[in-house]
């Protein structure tokens, strides 16, 4: 096994690096495919699997053994003690906040780019592109911006401040908070400083606050407000390493001790000298720990996911060389920060791969959300533009709804166009984007709806729309697609620094998640006669480990190196990575049958459009049944669902002859009509099951939506169902009580 080191500019340190084929790989047989080296931007990255996300393919075989910056030692040179190696199993991997790791290096192309830290990358960027917007936000009526060199100077600012309050070396510095300069600020100020940048949840209860801050011994602690520091206050005595709380937003309620506006926490560094931070910053690494991603724990405790300084770097130049990102000095990128940034795919999005192109990240407004989302679309109107499943899909009831409100003529007009363009750009995605010139009816359709539409959205100028994070229906991607907005899948994990795959506008196929970012693999582990089996990554955006949790770790990363996502996939025979389930969501009914659950709830919603949510159920049951929810209005201040239905859903309930306006109404089969046509969709399912075991046998309509607040769904909108078999408990009991296999006595499931 050839070592290799590598050593990054202005550092007298090596970096261990290392490469798959050094290390005897086994071959994954007939469900191998191997990156390609050629083929773009961002989870909101992420069709998140993980606790939390997860990957794909392509065609050349990366080696390794980096050049340029790059050189091999023989393994008989001699090194100095600190390059003496333990064995394999920890050289590409850690659980100790101050440990090193090998890097997935490559022979050649991105995969083998000079590793360098995050100081070093920020810098390059301040030279190039200095004067340049980095960063802007709203007060009041209007936006005020910061230039890159205004921004670096802020983060050693910030730096400086962090060492003055006691910051120590690889010791957390907890941020809780709506997305902000000064979030970023104290992200990168902390990565400097020597610490670890660690997002905690807005939506974190004061005890899951108390678990991050305990688990990363956590020094400094950054709150939005009142609201969140209030958390903090009820927790600080528990935490032995808490030494300061600074609060950015907002002027403090009560002074207390070694708690801090944000103009007194910068002042405290303000005039430091540079030295110490200097030193600090020359002794980084680009294979050390900077920043600790906190899984949502869907599936237990939080794990502390550790990134190194490469993960960061390497990842956002790999994924702007893949969507094609222009640099500032030709056309500068522009994107909308609003996802929760204690998410990697918010991370990678708004602040590593905009940076490494010199891009303007603009913040929304905290209600971003529960509606001002899309005033600041309108008025940044971004060239690249992130959105989870869920923003989607309400941006898709609100434009259903105003359409059912237009004119007969209006609505011919779109009817037409949306039929031109989803034929249109289902031709260009079987042609991979190369058709020669678009039909005439397409260009007419285009000036008449689609620009217009777009224009509507604040998307005019968004080259790419992105949707990641967890699973989107095919009805919201051809709903979309239908008005010329092709929605590119994303999917990663916090494991994999956010990205692995991405679709592109000349690599896009309707539910794939299109092929690997360059200079990473995957490859599908233990494929059953279809070709599924377990998707697995190979690649510098790898993490490092799981803080102090190597069983945890272990269980992630094999021993050859590879990341284990714990998600179920294929490859086409055009190498795109299909997305079939996860391993742990897995049914396997009391017959044995495994039965993947999201394309039969998928399915279902867009059966019945009336459904917002539905969960399957049938572990180790005889047959499968399934909580449904119904789309209702949602509080603007809490999130919260409420009683009354959507627009949408009042107008489909009409349709049935129905009078619901609520969902109190409906639930528990109090409307006979919704029942019958909740019934009717079902029964359309199950006709295409693929056996008597996938039919879905019994349901009930729930009293509430699903919802962050109501602890239902993660802070991505993710299903976390080990929460919700716990809820809703009662109601799935009854389901099994009798041995009947009808839905209903008096309705039983037609004949396959």
């Amino acid at each position: 096994m050839h070592l290799t080191t590598c050593e990054a500019p202005t550092m007298s340190t090596s970096v261990v690096t290392d490469n798959p084929e050094d290390m005897n790989l086994q071959s994954c047989g007939k469900g191998d495919s191997l990156a390609s080296l050629e083929d773009v931007n961002t989870e909101s990255i992420a069709n998140e699997s993980s606790e939390e996300e997860s990957a794909c393919a392509g065609e050349e075989q990366i080696n390794a053994k980096a050049q340029q910056a790059v050189h091999t030692e023989s393994a008989a040179t001699p090194r100095p003690d600190s390059l003496l190696l333990p064995p394999q199993r920890t050289e590409l991997s850690t659980t100790r906040w101050d440990g090193e790791v090998k890097l997935r290096m490559g022979e050649s192309g991105t995969a083998a780019e000079t590793p360098v830290t995050v100081n070093q990358m920020f810098t390059t960027v301040v030279k190039r592109y200095g004067n340049y917007t980095a960063l802007g936000w709203k007060e009041g009526e209007q936006w005020k911006s910061m230039t890159y060199s205004e921004y670096y100077k802020s983060c050693r600012t910030a730096a400086k401040s962090f060492l003055k309050l006691g910051l120590e070396r690889y010791h957390g510095v907890g941020i809780l908070g709506f997305n902000s300069t000064e979030w970023f600020i104290a992200d990168i100020g902390a990565i400097l400083a020597g610490g670890l940048a660690v997002g905690i949840y807005t939506t974190n209860s004061p005890e899951a606050c108390q678990y991050v801050a305990e688990n990363c011994q956590a020094n400094i602690l950054v709150v939005e407000n009142n609201k969140q520091l209030q958390k903090i206050l009820q927790i600080q005595d528990k935490l032995p390493h808490l030494k300061a709380i600074i609060q950015y937003k907002d002027q403090l309620k009560e002074k207390k001790p070694n708690l801090y506006t944000w103009a007194e926490f910068m002042e405290l560094g303000r005039d430091e000298p540079d030295a110490p931070l200097d030193d600090i910053i020359s002794s980084q690494k680009p294979n050390q720990c900077c920043t600790l991603i906190y899984t949502s724990g869907t599936t237990g405790q939080p794990k502390g996911v550790m990134l190194s300084h490469d993960n960061l770097t390497w990842t956002a130049l790999s994924t702007g060389i893949d969507v094609g990102l222009t640099t500032a000095d030709k056309s500068q990128e522009m994107v909308v920060s609003y996802l929760p940034l204690s998410h990697i795919a918010a991370q990678m999005l708004d602040i590593w791969i905009p940076m490494n192109v010199g891009g303007a990240t603009y913040f929304a407004q905290p209600d971003a959300l529960k509606g001002s989302l899309a005033n600041t679309l309108r008025e940044i109107r971004p060239t690249a533009f992130m959105g989870v499943p869920r923003v989607w899909e309400k941006m898709q009831e609100k434009m259903k709804s105003i359409g059912a409100k237009s004119s007969t003529v209006r609505r011919k007009v779109a009817s037409w166009a949306k039929d031109v363009g989803l034929q249109t750009n289902l031709n260009k995605m079987e042609f991979n984007g190369n058709m020669t010139r678009n039909p005439l009816n397409y260009r007419l359709a285009k000036r008449l709806v689609f620009k217009k539409v777009r224009k509507a959205l604040g998307l005019d100028r968004c080259k790419m729309c992105y949707t990641g994070a967890a699973p989107i229906t095919k009805d919201t991607l051809e709903f979309f697609l239908s008005l010329d907005i092709p929605l590119f899948e994303l999917y990663g994990m916090s494991e994999s620094s956010g990205p692995h795959t991405i679709s592109l506008p000349d690599a896009f196929r309707l539910t794939s998640c299109g092929k690997v970012i360059p200079g990473v693999k995957t490859k599908i582990f233990s494929p059953d006669a279809e070709g599924i089996g377990e998707i697995c990554f190979w690649g510098r955006h790898v993490f490092m480990g799981y803080l102090n949790m190597p069983d945890k770790t272990e269980e992630a990363i094999d021993a050859e190196g590879w990341l284990h996502s714990g998600d179920l996939g294929k490859h086409d025979q055009n190498d795109f990575l299909f997305i079939t389930g996860r391993i742990k969501e897995l049914i396997i009914t009391a017959g044995g049958e495994n039965i993947p659950p999201v394309p039969i709830e998928d399915a279902i919603k867009e059966a019945v459009p009336l459904i917002s949510n539905a969960m399957l159920i049938g572990d180790k049951r005889k047959f499968l049944s399934m909580l449904l929810t119904i789309k209702c209005q949602v509080n603007g201040e809490t999130g919260i669902p409420e009683d009354e239905l959507t627009p949408e859903a009042v107008e489909l309930c009409r349709k049935l002859g129905s009078n619901s306006t609520r969902v109190s109404e409906i639930a528990g089969g109090r409307d006979r009509l919704v029942s019958a046509a909740i019934q009717e969709g079902i029964n359309r399912v199950n006709e295409k099951a693929t056996s008597n075991a996938q039919r879905i046998q019994k349901w009930t309509v729930l009293e509430r939506d699903f919802s962050i607040p109501g602890g239902e769904l993660g802070p991505t909108m993710k299903l976390k169902r080990p929460v919700v078999m716990k809820m809703f408990k009662d109601q799935i009991e009854n389901f099994y009580k009798e041995v009947v296999t009808p839905s209903t006595p008096n309705d039983p499931l037609p004949p396959k």
